[in-house]
């Protein structure tokens, strides 16, 4: 292969390596969602277990009717069921 085909190759690989690298900069410099107000939480009871280590974990308030699961042990907990009052 000619030289400069491999500095074309090595020029091209540095501008996307570096083009990558800041849009990952860029995307960790944005700034955290404000949290929303006091009033608009909702309230649940839904329980959760770690299918991991089984932790339970019951969930009062969220601000919204369904809610993601939390995590524990890295990984997403498990829904046991809404809590019935």
């Amino acid at each position: 292969m000619p030289f400069w085909v491999r500095v074309i190759i090595a020029v091209v690989a540095a501008f996307l390596l570096m083009r990558s690298g800041m849009r990952l900069l860029g995307g960790m410099s944005q700034m955290m969602p404000e949290p929303p107000p006091p009033g608009e939480l909702r309230k649940v009871r839904i329980m959760y277990r770690c299918s991991l280590c089984g932790t339970e974990v019951q969930m009062r308030m969220a601000p919204d009717e369904d809610p993601p699961a939390p995590r524990h042990c890295l990984e997403d907990m498990d829904l046991v069921a809404p809590v019935e009052e």
